[in-house]
């Protein structure tokens, strides 16, 4: 028969990783740039390098062995890492009946870092509504600066943030949308945030699309614009944005199309030459073979975007477009979204552009995981963000997903809201949350069970589309109904409803 776990042994294991993860924090800590930076930066910057200093070591056996105990566990320790451990070493060497055990922490260290994530969350979105945790951000169509009904709509279902995409439409729109938010939220008695979408170097269909539907085995061009290969293989011809990115693709390597739907592979380059005149380059063609697609095919549509997931893309991060966007985003914005970030000095720069424009404390920074070398270096942009100013997280899955694999995608995309919660950082949780009621007015099932995911967020996306405001209000309502239950990861055991009447 086996026996309960020795709590005198799981004291000592429990001190040992205790001490293993204070020597990191000595270790690594001093290496990071937190000169001068405010105390709960620094105090987030610490929790930060323990969460991940604990989670080096396969903890699946002590966490077993706690809960056989009835200890809390180490499951929930993302926000106060040392002072859980102390909790469980405490509660151990009781248990033990040893006097090495460290002293019990108090209610206020192991509040603090949940306390400074939730006040973290309040200055980027202003307060949560008072049914629910989890804001809802919806973005704007292109319709929204021309008729204000459009925002009002959205602020009156549920929405308490708005999203203007910069990689559409022009500064006299966004001003226009911005002032129609702030008009419908004053008018309705709300705080609804602007969340303003720097574009990034994202590469898109921009014409030459085929008629027909993709298969498995067809072949076409991916050429800049106003472009032909020269000597390639007779192939339909797409023509892209961002030309310089095909410069850095080989043969052999994986492309994707509109978030996924079609996956080829590069089977050849040649040089790209102006349909006009062949004498003049214009970079290089790649000719792509279809080998993931629906059975059904798919066709390829304008603007949807192209990536590589097994290409590093070097290019200049804020993009010029970026940078000329930049003036209008700060005359509107709460939030700015800082697309296809990927490396710390990216985020120094685009800092130093805001306070070269305007002096003073900058809106939050919303730092958009998309790609693997943003998952790789998220710790690093952290710190570097929250050093300058408030800072939000974009868990981006749409051309995460791309990236990372979908096979990978759940694991990812759990792995990033833990990390965040470590650093008392906010998370948005975006990209195809309700999309099929967006567009169709109908939620899939499997869509309604990923906005209830949502509650592990502090806010949650939606895409624009003609049910946009349905969406928003069915959202909500998810959300309601999952704080009652949920609170991040930790069950809050509210009353079940569902066999209130029975014996």
């Amino acid at each position: 028969m086996a026996h309960a776990p020795d709590p005198a042994a799981l004291l000592d294991r429990v001190l040992a990783l205790r001490a293993d993860v204070e020597r990191q924090v000595g270790a690594v800590l001093p290496s990071w740039p937190l000169a001068d930076v405010p105390d709960d930066v620094r105090a987030s910057a610490a929790n930060l390098v323990r969460y991940l200093a604990l989670r080096r070591h396969d903890l699946a056996d002590l966490q077993q062995d706690l809960a056989l105990l009835g200890l809390s566990s180490l499951g929930r320790a993302e926000s106060r890492v040392g002072p859980q451990l102390d909790a469980v070493a405490w509660a151990l060497a009781g248990l033990a009946r040893r006097p090495d055990g460290p002293p019990p922490p108090t209610a206020d260290d192991l509040r603090a870092g949940a306390s400074l994530l939730e006040r973290r969350a309040r200055e980027a979105f202003g307060p949560p509504p008072g049914d629910r945790r989890v804001r809802v951000l919806a973005t704007l169509p292109s319709t929204a600066a021309t008729d204000p009904d459009v925002a009002r709509r959205l602020v009156a279902a549920g929405a308490d943030a708005v999203r203007i995409n910069a990689a559409h439409d022009t500064p006299s729109d966004w001003l226009a949308m911005a002032a129609h938010v702030r008009a419908a939220a004053e008018s309705l008695g709300r705080h609804v945030a602007i969340e303003f979408d720097l574009a990034g170097p994202k590469m898109r269909i921009a014409a030459g699309v085929p008629e027909a539907r993709q298969h498995l085995g067809d072949a076409f061009w991916l050429l800049p614009v106003g472009s032909r290969p020269r000597g390639g293989v007779p192939a339909p011809r797409v023509q892209v944005t961002l030309p310089s990115i095909l410069e850095q693709v080989a043969v052999g390597q994986q492309v994707w199309f509109d978030d996924g739907k079609v996956g080829g592979v590069v089977v050849e380059t040649a040089p790209a030459v102006d349909r006009r005149d062949p004498s003049r380059s214009l970079g290089t063609a790649l000719r792509v073979v279809v080998e993931r697609v629906a059975r059904k095919g798919q066709r390829l549509r304008l603007e949807k975007g192209v990536n590589f997931p097994e290409t590093e893309i070097d290019l200049p991060v804020p993009t010029p477009e970026d940078l000329a966007a930049l003036p209008t985003a700060l005359q509107v914005a709460d939030l700015i979204g800082f697309s296809f970030v990927q490396r710390p000095a990216e985020v120094d720069a685009l800092h130093d552009a805001m306070a070269a424009l305007r002096p003073g404390p900058p809106p939050a920074l919303a730092l958009k995981v998309e790609t693997r070398l943003a998952v790789r270096a998220l710790p690093s942009l952290i710190v570097h963000a929250l050093r300058r100013g408030p800072t939000v997280v974009v868990i981006a899955r749409g051309d995460l997903g791309v990236e990372v694999g979908f096979e990978r995608l759940a694991e990812v995309q759990e792995e990033l809201l833990w990390l965040c919660e470590a650093a008392h950082v906010p998370v948005v949780w975006a990209t195809q949350v309700l999309e099929a009621m967006a567009k169709r007015g109908v939620p899939t099932r499997a869509e309604v069970t990923d906005a209830a995911m949502g509650e592990r967020a502090e806010c949650v996306m939606l895409n624009k589309g003609p049910y946009a405001e349905e969406a928003v209000r069915s959202l909500a309502d998810v959300l309601r109904r999952m704080h009652r239950h949920q609170d991040k990861k930790t069950p809050r055991l509210g009353a079940l409803r569902a066999w209130a009447d029975e014996d």
